[in-house]
């Protein structure tokens, strides 16, 4: 069995994530179970929907309907924990054998949020070190760390050229 967290998608009935979330929550306070079954989540999205009448408001929407997502370490206790949690219809993986997400996935599905020191600021010049445009320098004009977005302007063929990049991918001139 593992010895360190990963985190593993469980499958539940359509419409009952969050019951099973917070069941789940119970079932890990009153066991004691804290140092197996780290964190749970129900993935959600919020987005912008127009209603009947014609106004637009923001609504929270499950990014993934039918799962929820733990970071657990996997053992035979933890996992008949979460197998035995009313809703759930098991682990996703073959024949009900729980697999754990990959470094990539989670990073793709944006489970864990990464800090991202920032050393530049609008008004900054920068070194592009990733992508198309690696090695050229450029402008910062728009800043967005919660959405790990940076806009550049670069100069090309004598024309400033603004391109969206990640904030990784630039860092300061110098």
């Amino acid at each position: 069995m593992a010895d360190e967290a990963r985190w593993y998608v469980v499958h539940t009935y359509s419409g009952y994530e969050n019951k099973v979330a917070s069941n789940l929550e119970k079932t890990v306070e009153n066991r004691q179970l804290q140092d197996l079954i780290q964190e749970i989540r129900v993935p959600t999205e919020k987005v912008l929907e127009v209603g009947t009448d014609g106004k637009r408001k923001e609504v929270e929407r499950k990014t993934f309907p039918g799962y929820v997502i733990v970071k657990m370490i996997m053992t035979d206790e933890s996992w008949y924990a979460v197998r035995n949690i009313r809703g759930c219809t098991g682990f996703v993986g073959p024949s009900s054998k729980p697999v754990p997400l990959t470094d990539d996935e989670v990073a793709r599905l944006g489970i864990e949020k990464h800090e991202i020191e920032v050393s530049y600021k609008v008004g900054d010049s920068v070194n592009i070190v990733d992508g198309p445009l690696e090695g050229f320098i450029g402008t910062v004009e728009e800043l967005d760390v919660e959405k790990n977005r940076i806009r550049v302007v670069v100069s090309m063929f004598g024309r400033d050229t603004p391109v969206e990049l990640e904030l990784d991918q630039a860092e300061p001139v110098g």
